[in-house]
């Protein structure tokens, strides 16, 4: 592997890049030629130490050799097979595994490609469930504010961060959202859970009061919010939350695509604040990001009212090309079994003090607004520039970069999400460097 070699491509031109500056970049490339463990390299083999696990995805670390193999074998047998009225085994085995994971009660899988095309399908098994159980009337679904679930209709409707948005006008009809639980004057420099906030939940009394119960599918939300930079929910609003829910049979779903598969140190961002969603989103760590690959689990009670529960044929006319792919369908499985042969949730609830002790050793340098981390996950909020939200968390990302350090920037805030396998050296190199490039721009 160390001795492949990517030659710089002629032409930068063809191209249009995903969520990213395209006129910038093409004047200013920063690419990545390969990968081994918790490093990226350059294609002038500079080291890059990976601090965000790709994007949020690469929790194993990079070109681990199980999922290579696995991939490479089930390329040699199987590259492709319909799942529409057919079925190969891996994908039969690949949610087996996934069910292993989830709570208990939750053991139907659907697969899809992307955490993206996991949302909307959370959003219509939702739908369909009601309309199963004959309450058609409940149409309308509750995101929140600052909320990333993708970049499909549905994920976009219950999504909450503007910029998202508005380029495309009309989104989903019979959408509301929740108020975002970032408390910033109360909260400010949180180890951990904040203590201030629970009451937030009670707002989705106030949407019920509005809209009435008898009209709402669903409410979804990210355990702990990340592409909006890393919001972590408040002691007991989570609890709250699903109690409302319950009060007027609204499903609960989670969108665990960040949270999920041992970001928080165990397999689900349910379990490790004890609170049960009734369909969970995944994706990015489920196949350790080797293959593409999400998916939806949902609880065993809206699986028996949707397929059970319908008259012969097809039960939900829903699904994709590439839903359970058998490349997709072995890197999985080789993860999940990664993931238990090396105890990765375990290794990560082992570092998560020394991780929390070194976000927070950078409260004081300049211009840190904030503090926030839970699990494996930290974000450095900066101030803002007047006139120029945005750019101090720009240069930071691009300074790190050429210092040899990924991290990711979301606006002024500095989000970071190593691999489950980063060691205290790591953990150290990755603040010296955040610290170095805070100083020189602010």
């Amino acid at each position: 592997m160390d001795d492949i070699r990517v030659s710089r491509p002629n032409d930068l031109e063809s191209l249009w890049m995903p969520y990213s500056d395209n006129r910038y970049f093409k004047a200013n490339p920063r690419l990545l030629a390969r990968a081994s463990g918790m490093s990226y390299y350059t294609p002038d083999n500079r080291e890059v130490l990976d601090a965000t696990a790709g994007l949020w995805c690469s929790n194993a670390g990079h070109g681990r050799r199980e999922i290579v193999e696995a991939i490479q074998r089930q390329a040699e047998v199987l590259d492709f097979a319909p799942t529409f009225n057919l079925g190969h085994p891996l994908a039969f085995e690949a949610a087996s595994r996934v069910a292993e994971l989830t709570p208990p009660g939750m053991d139907r899988v659907f697969f899809t490609n992307s955490g993206s095309e996991s949302a909307d399908t959370a959003l219509k098994i939702a739908l369909a469930y009601h309309r199963a159980r004959g309450q058609s009337q409940r149409v309308r679904l509750i995101g929140r504010e600052r909320g990333y679930h993708g970049v499909g209709f549905g994920g976009m409707s219950v999504g909450g961060i503007g910029p998202n948005r508005k380029q495309f006008g009309a989104m989903l009809p019979y959408t509301d959202h929740l108020p975002h639980t970032h408390l910033p004057e109360q909260n400010r420099f949180s180890r951990g859970q904040p203590r201030h906030g629970a009451h937030l939940a009670e707002a989705l009394e106030s949407i019920v009061a509005l809209h009435g119960a008898e009209t709402i599918a669903a409410v979804m939300i990210e355990p702990v919010a990340g592409s909006t930079g890393v919001l972590v929910p408040p002691h007991g609003y989570l609890q709250r939350l699903r109690e409302i829910c319950t009060a007027h049979g609204i499903l609960l779903i989670y969108d665990e695509v960040i949270t999920g598969f041992g970001r928080l140190g165990t397999s689900f961002a349910a379990e490790r604040f004890d609170v049960t969603p009734d369909i969970m989103t995944m994706a990015k760590g489920l196949t350790n990001a080797a293959v593409p690959m999400g998916a939806v689990a949902t609880s065993n009670d809206i699986y028996d009212a949707i397929v059970n529960g319908s008259p012969d044929g097809i039960e939900l006319f829903h699904g994709y090309t590439y839903s359970g792919h058998p490349l997709a369908s072995a890197a999985a499985i080789a993860t999940l079994e990664l993931h238990r042969s090396e105890d990765l949730n375990g290794r990560a609830r082992k570092i998560e003090p020394y991780w929390q002790d070194a976000m927070h050793s950078l409260a004081d340098a300049p211009g840190v607004a904030d503090v926030r981390d839970f699990g494996l996950i930290g974000g450095i909020e900066l101030t803002s520039r007047p006139g120029a939200a945005g750019a101090r968390g720009t240069e930071v990302f691009r300074r790190c970069f050429d210092k040899g350090v990924l991290v990711r920037a979301t606006g002024d805030i500095i989000a970071m999400s190593p691999p489950l396998i980063v060691e205290p050296s790591h953990v150290d190199r990755i603040v010296e460097t955040l610290r170095e490039a805070i100083a020189a721009i602010h």
